[in-house]
C-alpha cells in the first residue's frame, strides 16, 4: 500500500441506544414496505431541492475504489422529456412486438405494461442514472486526457440507485424504474460522453388520482434470510436456520 495516498480522519459515528435503533429500523422499514412502483403520474411539479438531496444521499453510496463511477441526470424540460419518450417507445414497440420471447411477456403480464410510455412525459421529472465505465482525466493545462480504469461499475451504480430510490420514496414522492432495451438512445439525445451507458431512467413526482397498482406479494424473510449461527447442541454442525 502506497502509505502517502492513505489520509485517514477520525469516524463519526454515533452508537444508539438499543430502544433508538430499534424505533428507527422499525420506521424505516414500515415506510419501505408501502414504497411501490407508481406508472400514472400527476404532471404536478416536485420542489427540486428534494431531488437534490436525494442525489446527494445517493452520491454517498460506497463505490470500487471510491471512485463513484455515475452521472445523475435530470431532465425537467418537456421537450426533452417528449423526445426521450417517443425514442423508448419505438424501442418498446419493436420489443412488445418482435423481441420479447412469449415467456417474457408472460412473466410481465401481472403487471399490466405495454410498449406504451406515457410516465415519460407525465412526470414532472426523469432522472437518467450513467454509469461511467471509465474515468477520464484532463491534464492541468486542459490539452490531453487519459482513461482511468473503474472498478465494480454496475455493483456501485447498482447500490446508489438503490438509496436514491430510498431517499425519493422518505421524501414523498412516487418513482418508477424504467430500462428501456436498448437504451444507447439515451446518451445520444442527452449528449453524454463516450464513457457513460445509460443504466435506469427514473421518472419521479406524485401520483396520479386514482392511481391503482398491480397486487403483488413479496417473498417473506424466511424465504430471502438464511442465518447462520451458534454451533448447533451436538457440537458437529453448524445450526442453520432461514
Amino acid at each position: 500500500m502506497d502509505d502517502s495516498a492513505y489520509h485517514p480522519v477520525p469516524l463519526d459515528f454515533e452508537r444508539l441506544a438499543e430502544s433508538e435503533a430499534r424505533a428507527r429500523s422499525e420506521a424505516y422499514t414500515r415506510a419501505m414496505l408501502k414504497r411501490r412502483t407508481v406508472r400514472d403520474f400527476s404532471t404536478q411539479p416536485v420542489p427540486m431541492d428534494l431531488i437534490e438531496n436525494a442525489i446527494t444521499a445517493a452520491n454517498s453510496a460506497p463505490s470500487g475504489a471510491n471512485q463513484q463511477p455515475w452521472t445523475f441526470a435530470v431532465i425537467t424540460d418537456p421537450a426533452l422529456k417528449a423526445k426521450i419518450r417517443e425514442a423508448a417507445e419505438t424501442e418498446e414497440r419493436e420489443n412488445y412486438g418482435r423481441r420479447m420471447s412469449d415467456e417474457w411477456k408472460a412473466a410481465l403480464a401481472h403487471l399490466g405494461t405495454t410498449w406504451e410510455k406515457p410516465h415519460l412525459t407525465d412526470a414532472p421529472v426523469l432522472i437518467v442514472v450513467f454509469a461511467q465505465s471509465y474515468g477520464i482525466a484532463v491534464d492541468p493545462a486542459g490539452t490531453d486526457t487519459a482513461q482511468i480504469k473503474h472498478y465494480y461499475v454496475t455493483e456501485s451504480v447498482g447500490i446508489a440507485v438503490g438509496m436514491l430510490l430510498s431517499a425519493l420514496h422518505l421524501a414523498g414522492l412516487a418513482t418508477l424504474t424504467h430500462t428501456p432495451s436498448p437504451m444507447g438512445f439515451l446518451a445520444e439525445i442527452l449528449h453524454r460522453p463516450p464513457n457513460e451507458r445509460a443504466f435506469v431512467v427514473i421518472p419521479v413526482g406524485y401520483p396520479a388520482d386514482g392511481t391503482v397498482v398491480p397486487t403483488l406479494t413479496k417473498k417473506t424473510l424466511f424465504d430471502v434470510m438464511i442465518r447462520y449461527d451458534a454451533a448447533a447442541p451436538s457440537g458437529d454442525e453448524q445450526a442453520v436456520t432461514g
